[in-house]
């Protein structure tokens, strides 16, 4: 039978006492060493990085992230989850909660015993801290915060034309608020009004996870929402590269045409077309240095080349560093059972590169690779836009 068609079948609540009952006996048998090769299947499956480079650089493009995704599902149809996987699956759940107080949850969060919990009894480790100040108080009066989507459909053509959309995920958002404040930043100052939409749940972390039917409902629901927002027809950029394309490819899987034509941009893309009548200016002072995401590269390889000309045209010099993955990949590096793997990964080109060049030049796009660099290295990278706000 079809794995899709399969997986339709599956009973929408599967939280019944029986249905408990029969997966904590195969959970219990599995665990003491009863034969299943689905186990096998699995074990191999946990160390995809979900890159997605077999989808697009192999030349029979198999897309594992995909296939793992719904062999996850039907596997955990007889076998109990791990605690991680509702945790990483309920990110954008808890995450808008969290960060209405960061103080107080970081405290907790950096406290040894809480760790060594963390640890021992969900399987996590290393949990990024909230933003604080919160991006709420950091655009605090700022009028990118104050305009609702009723006040977006009045705007008339012109007024249109001028705004850009900056449509949120949770990992910028309430982890690493003065990005997105940054991005608003450099709207305006491009001459650009900037408006920053309601967040609404994107879903990657439960497709990664095999929650497909949550994915399904949370995917069609923030669908409905962007094409209601794309009708106005202004640009909607978003700045971290795994959750837009998350928009363009696991979108489309699951809802199909149902998923409508709503286009989010990443930041370069946008940023091409505004740039785009800039004459080319010759660089001086410093090179800068581009790490980027490797689904980023993957999915769209032009990526690094597009960067370096946009910083070309505000008369900076931007060279593409070659790496692989950085060892993160979402939330994999924060799953203690892969934390070897991780920091192992990390030290095969990232590490090495940036102990050549100079780690206030270097740049990374992606979130979760920004977030390994911190974790190892003791201090971050900034994204590319942050570098271009201080040039404009």
């Amino acid at each position: 039978m079809d794995p899709l068609v399969l997986e339709k079948q599956l009973p929408e609540n599967r939280l019944s006492l029986r249905a408990l009952i029969s997966r904590t006996r195969n959970s219990w048998h599995a665990n003491k060493g009863e034969y299943d090769f689905s186990h096998e299947v699995k074990e191999a499956m946990s160390g995809c990085l979900a890159c997605k480079a077999c989808s697009t650089q192999c030349p029979i493009k198999i897309d594992v992230p995909n296939f793992r995704s719904r062999f996850l599902q039907l596997y955990h149809t007889r076998y109990l989850r791990p605690v991680s996987d509702h945790l990483v699956a309920a990110v954008e759940s808890y995450a808008p909660l969290m960060a209405k107080a960061p103080k107080t949850f970081n405290f907790f969060l950096q406290q040894p015993w809480m760790r060594e919990m963390s640890k021992t009894h969900i399987g996590m480790v290393d949990l990024p801290l909230l933003s604080a100040p919160t991006l709420k108080q950091q655009l605090s009066g700022h009028p990118a915060m104050n305009m609702t989507l009723a006040q977006l459909e009045t705007l008339n053509e012109a007024q249109r034309a001028n705004c850009v959309l900056v449509v949120q995920d949770p990992f910028t958002s309430f982890y690493e608020a003065k990005l997105v404040s940054d991005f608003v930043k450099l709207i305006e100052k491009l001459g650009y009004r900037p408006v920053l939409l309601p967040f609404s749940p994107n879903g990657k972390a439960q497709h990664v996870k095999g929650f497909l039917q949550r994915f399904a409902r949370t995917a069609s629901k923030t669908a409905d929402f962007l094409n209601r927002i794309a009708k106005l027809g202004m640009p909607m950029v978003g700045v971290d590269p795994a959750t837009v394309l998350c928009y363009r490819d696991e979108y489309r899987q699951t809802l199909g045409e149902a998923r409508g034509d709503f286009h989010v941009q990443l930041v370069h893309e946008w940023l091409q077309t505004v740039v785009a009548e800039r004459a080319v200016q010759n660089a001086s002072g410093e090179a800068w240095y581009l790490f980027a995401h490797c689904t980023e590269v993957t999915a769209l390889p032009s990526t690094p080349e597009q960067w370096r000309d946009i910083f070309s045209r505000f008369g900076a010099k931007l060279e593409n560093i070659n790496v692989g993955c950085c060892g993160m990949a979402g939330t994999y590096g924060h799953e203690s059972k892969n934390l070897d793997n991780s920091l192992g990964i990390y030290g095969l080109s990232w590490h090495p590169q940036l102990q050549k060049l100079p780690r206030q030049r270097c740049l990374a796009t992606g979130y979760s690779c920004r977030s390994q660099v911190k974790r190892v290295e003791g201090n971050g990278m900034r994204h590319p836009l942050q570098a271009l706000l201080e040039m404009v």
